[in-house]
């Protein structure tokens, strides 16, 4: 049996998100919450304790004796008895919470750059399963400067230093584990996906209803000549009293770039306009610095993810680098 889902099954489980009518009003949930106000309860900030970490050396060393690629290794290879009511309440936290979990100190200084990889694959085993990040099938993704230009049409934003826009990825839960941070920069924002929806709600009504009908996304990596370059996604769906979000401002934007895809509306754009400008609100998003051995994890159904624009080292072995995993949890 398979550990991981390919990236066609993650991205079905991830969109197949119930849907009843759009609410009548603001939703009211746990993932409501403000920047400004969550920013004083740390509540959501979890620190490593000297057992953990220990607990996780001593799984590593069995991993690492059994001899599997990292891709092949099962939640049993890595036993983590003492972490399991943790991990479920980090679990309960992005399922039905406030939908992010930031987790810091893990002392990676300790361990190699294989160790490190085949614990936050193990690490994401324990919490949900993994999946594909791409058709190509990879599965642990190395977020880093790659030196390609962000103008290019087919490259992703994560392999450049440029900002990235509010999106969400298709999966549950995106996962990142920074390894190195950036000289200047490089910030993670995220912001509520709810809040930003009840705020739409009060200041236009009529642009919120319009997220609960299909917006076309622009598939990125397509090449003009693929067959698929571009599908209908319902940014929101509601069901017994959940919001769920998936937004993407540069590829809802970028479709615009086939001749053949649906022309944005004077309503539709000004639905992006609107809805972006809401979630850059100051004190409505949370800005994150992440340290080396912080773990970030985010619920892609309650929260929008960004980051700001970076400035590199000059020396290569100091450059940003963030390990990604994508996880489906079950429902």
């Amino acid at each position: 049996m398979a550990t991981y889902r390919s990236f066609a099954e993650q991205s079905i489980h991830y969109f197949t998100r119930p849907h009843e009518a759009m609410p009548a009003g603001p939703v009211e949930s746990p993932a409501a919450w403000r920047g400004s106000e969550i920013a004083q309860d740390t509540s959501w900030r979890f620190d490593w304790t000297p057992e953990q970490t220990g607990e996780i050396s001593r799984a590593l060393d069995h991993a690492r004796a059994l001899g599997k690629p990292t891709g092949e290794l099962a939640r049993e290879d890595f036993p983590l008895p003492g972490l399991k009511n943790t991990i479920d309440g980090w679990r309960d936290e992005l399922a039905s919470g406030r939908g992010f979990v930031l987790i810091k100190g893990l002392p990676i200084e300790r361990f190699s750059e294989e160790d490190i990889e085949r614990f936050f694959w193990c690490f994401g085993l324990h919490l949900g399963q993994p999946g594909g990040q791409n058709p190509q099938g990879h599965l642990l993704g190395h977020v880093r400067d790659t030196g390609a230009r962000a103008t290019d049409e087919f490259v992703r934003l994560y392999q450049t230093t440029a900002q990235i826009e509010y999106h969400c990825d298709a999966a549950d839960v995106v996962g990142l584990l920074c390894m190195q941070r950036a000289k200047t920069g490089g910030k993670s924002r995220i912001v509520s996906s709810v809040s930003v929806y009840n705020e739409l709600c009060k200041q236009r009504p009529d642009l919120a209803a319009r997220l609960f009908e299909p917006l076309s996304l622009d598939i990125r990596d397509a090449k003009a000549d693929a067959p698929v370059r571009f599908m209908p996604v319902q940014p929101s769906c509601y069901s017994d009293g959940e919001l769920r979000t998936f937004y993407h401002s540069d590829y809802f934007r970028s479709v615009q770039r086939h001749d053949d895809a649906p022309r944005h509306s004077e309503l539709e754009r000004d639905l992006l306009d609107t809805y972006e400008a809401i979630a850059l609100t100051p004190g409505m998003y949370l800005d994150l610095e992440l340290e080396p051995g912080d773990i970030q994890l985010v619920s892609n159904h309650t929260v929008l993810h960004a980051r700001t624009e970076y400035e590199e080292w000059p020396e290569p072995e100091r450059r940003r680098h963030l390990l990604r995993l994508w996880l489906s949890l079950e429902r």
